[in-house]
């Protein structure tokens, strides 16, 4: 049975808008944090000129495989093991990188493993696309999302929404610099960089 997280299917044609722009060329993406497989089977069929990466810890991976068995995705690859901190990054080189909902999930130890992995397997020139909700200034942009960011400390301390500022500083320590910032709807964004060193 696939696994579903409705999450994954809320905002998703609002992204899909946002990827068409940024990954316009590109070949090989990685996605960190397939989660269930819902998004690289949605997004990767719009896009037949790319090879889509999915990638998660191996309890992930039966779900992804599930969702790969859909024929419309014949550019979703089997996931890796990728735990950002614990495991080895890919020796492949990437010219996109998408991940959704996952920096609020992760410790900020984890955030900062994430970026610095992105900074060794994106191509100069590459895209970042990171979605979720995010912090502006030390501040929540919504009630919503303060709400949220408590519900996600209680579960655990650890998580929590991230302020985009904090971010920028990591993105520009893997040589990263900002291309732009999309709005989404229910008080998210879709956050893109691009690889400049």
């Amino acid at each position: 049975m696939k696994p579903f997280s409705e999450s994954c299917d809320q905002n998703r044609p609002h992204i899909l808008e946002a990827l068409r722009t940024e990954l316009a060329g590109c070949k090989r993406l990685l996605e960190i944090g397939s989660g269930t497989g819902q998004h690289a089977v949605y997004f990767a069929p719009e896009f037949p000129h790319l090879l889509w990466q999915t990638s998660d810890v191996p309890a992930c991976h039966d779900g992804i495989n599930a969702w790969r068995d859909d024929p419309a995705a014949h550019n979703v690859l089997p996931p890796i093991a990728l735990d950002v901190c614990k495991d080895t990054w890919p020796d492949s080189i990437y010219d996109a990188v998408f991940s959704a909902n996952t920096v609020h999930i992760m410790s900020w130890p984890e955030v900062k493993c994430l970026f610095t992995g992105i900074g060794t397997t994106l191509d100069k020139g590459g895209v970042f696309c990171l979605y979720g909700p995010f912090n502006y200034n030390g501040n929540y942009t919504s009630d919503s999302n303060a709400r949220f960011d408590q519900w996600l400390k209680d579960r655990d301390p650890l998580s929590g929404i991230r302020d985009f500022e904090a971010l920028q500083e990591l993105a520009a320590e893997a040589g990263l610099e900002l291309r732009k910032d999309y709005a989404m709807p229910a008080n998210n964004r879709t956050l893109v960089w691009s690889k400049t060193s």
